[in-house]
């Protein structure tokens, strides 16, 4: 799916469209995604567009839909997804939240390019995308011609520098060549003339975490002369929080991009005090003229893989040399000490979620405080054993921030609103099934951190004007019909930590395109095993 220039388009009159479905709602709330006032209306779809909204008569023809009591809002927009394979999978954990529209390739991992160094690309990915050996696409053209067939939603895509990286030079950590550099910024080109919306970075992740400025600035240049966002998983969102803000401020200064950090957040106690002054430094940085904007997720626990808990370069040549360094004696205690320092969160509030192994899958839930007590063993000990065992493959669920500072993020003028969901062979984040309605249902209508209106802007309007995605995110004639129908008082997610498949309640309706969506009644959520949390 490309994404073309917006361009003007008007409705079809009825008369030009008699062959084509008619649907009308009727009495519906609506919150148009514009962060208008909500009011009552009717509207008329005419195929997949909006035709009209108002106080209408139904053409005798149309389907007919009572929408009283339900809030009719644009299908939501998740901003920021890695549902980059499942997508086309056809899964419905978003779907059931309310989503239409997704924006995939984030935090520097995408699909493509793969072609002389796709194995590598692949076990790069692998952790964040949930995926086997059987996926990749060459190009930019050929995986944008994959997302076009997507059966539930329509799925936009920024191309991740890890996986242009190690398709350029592998999946090792050093300074590029001139060769090199000149290649990143032709595919990234080529992507971005092709239809990707924009570029991401991971460079907490290796090795987009060697990755110097000078190469970041040379690729930002790219991005800015297309128009483009710039996405980027930070260095830091612990100790080096401000310093990670200020280098990718520094960056859109310089080059002119439009800069969109990924769910910005200071993580760990010590830590706290310090997203204030990162929320200032980013305002003043608009005031002056740059393009600068953030999104955040309604929790306040993470979900990444095991392994970006030790020192980034451990991971230099990929997974199997860092098992090497792990069984190194030397290298080991090397790690050990920089993990050990670099954390900002007790070892209680890390969750394992996924591992490879049979045998370690009774370990899912637990915290690593909780397994290494089990083992009789130091908690950094335990991180480093199970990194072996499982050759990388795990992932983790961390609990890094406070409920006042996720208030403040949400609420902010300059926050879009993300699942940020992660599929894993284990126990996922609630976040994967519950965001959008747990945003709607508890944090707007019980605890009333934000109008309905608001909240809907930042979860449909605004991203597709942010990604400059045409004709979405709004209620409003010409625009494609892409709807969700809830009840206020019953939308809400009891997804949780502990039962993170619960399926979300008070969403009546989906709309696609014009075409509704039929979902499948939703099994309860399978029981698992707790790791005993109940954060926020």
């Amino acid at each position: 799916m490309t994404n073309s220039p917006a361009t003007p388009h008007s409705a079809p009159s009825h008369a030009q469209v008699l062959q084509d479905d008619l649907t009308f709602l009727k009495n519906a709330t609506l919150v148009d995604g514009s962060g208008a006032t909500p009011r009552t209306a009717d509207l008329l779809f005419v195929g997949e567009r909006i035709a009209e909204i108002g106080t209408l008569t139904p053409p005798s023809h149309a389907r007919i839909l009572d929408c009283t009591g339900l809030i009719a809002a644009p299908g939501f927009v998740d901003a920021h997804s890695h549902s980059d394979l499942q997508v086309l999978q056809g899964r419905l954990e978003k779907t059931r939240q309310g989503v239409t529209t997704e924006i995939v390739g984030n935090c520097g991992f995408s699909p493509y390019p793969m072609a002389q160094h796709a194995p590598a690309v692949q076990q790069f990915a692998n952790g964040i995308l949930c995926g086997h050996q059987d996926w990749g696409w060459p190009t930019a053209s050929a995986y944008l011609e994959a997302l076009s067939s997507a059966p539930f939603a329509s799925v936009y895509s920024l191309i991740g520098h890890g996986s242009l990286r190690i398709e350029v030079a592998g999946n090792q950590q050093r300074p590029l060549t001139e060769p090199e550099l000149d290649q990143m910024e032709h595919l990234l080109d080529d992507a971005l003339s092709a239809g990707a919306i924009g570029f991401s970075t991971g460079l907490m992740y290796a090795p987009g975490s060697c990755a110097p400025q000078s190469e970041l600035e040379r690729l930002c240049r790219v991005v800015a002369r297309h128009g483009k966002v710039y996405a980027t998983h930070m260095r830091s969102y612990s100790f080096g929080l401000l310093s990670a803000v200020e280098e990718q401020l520094e960056l859109a200064r310089r080059t002119g991009c439009r800069l969109q950090i990924s769910h910005l957040q200071a993580v760990g106690r010590p830590n706290w005090p310090h997203q204030a002054a990162a929320l200032e430094r980013i305002e003043a940085a608009a005031q002056n003229g740059v393009d600068v904007a953030f999104d955040c997720y309604p929790y306040t626990a993470g979900n990444s893989t095991l392994t970006q808990l030790v020192p980034q370069w451990a991971l230099d040549g990929g997974l199997d040399a860092l098992v090497l360094r792990l069984r190194d004696p030397l290298l080991r205690r090397q790690i050990l000490d920089e993990t050990r320092s670099s954390m900002a969160v007790p070892w209680t509030d890390v969750v394992l979620t996924s591992v490879a192994s049979s045998k370690s899958q009774p370990l899912v839930g637990q915290s690593l405080a909780a397994i290494a007590l089990l083992r009789r063993q130091d908690p950094a000990e335990t991180l480093l054993d199970l990194l072996i065992e499982e050759h990388g493959e795990a992932t983790m669920l961390t609990f890094n921030q406070s409920l006042e500072n996720l208030r403040q993020t949400l609420t902010h003028p300059l926050s879009i609103i993300i699942t940020d969901g992660l599929y894993v062979r284990g126990k996922s984040h609630p976040r994967l099934h519950g965001t959008f309605p747990r945003l709607l249902g508890e944090l707007c209508r019980d605890r009333h951190w934000l109008t309905i209106e608001d909240a809907v802007h930042k979860i449909t309007g605004k991203p597709t004007e942010r990604f400059a995605i045409p004709h979405r995110g709004l209620l409003k004639p010409g625009c494609y019909a892409d709807l969700t129908l809830f009840d206020p008082a019953a939308m809400d997610s009891k997804a949780d930590y502990d039962a993170p498949e619960t399926p979300p309640t008070g969403i009546h309706h989906i709309f696609r395109n014009g075409k509704k969506i039929e979902l499948p009644p939703a099994s309860p959520a399978a029981p698992e095993q707790t790791g005993g949390h109940s954060h926020a």
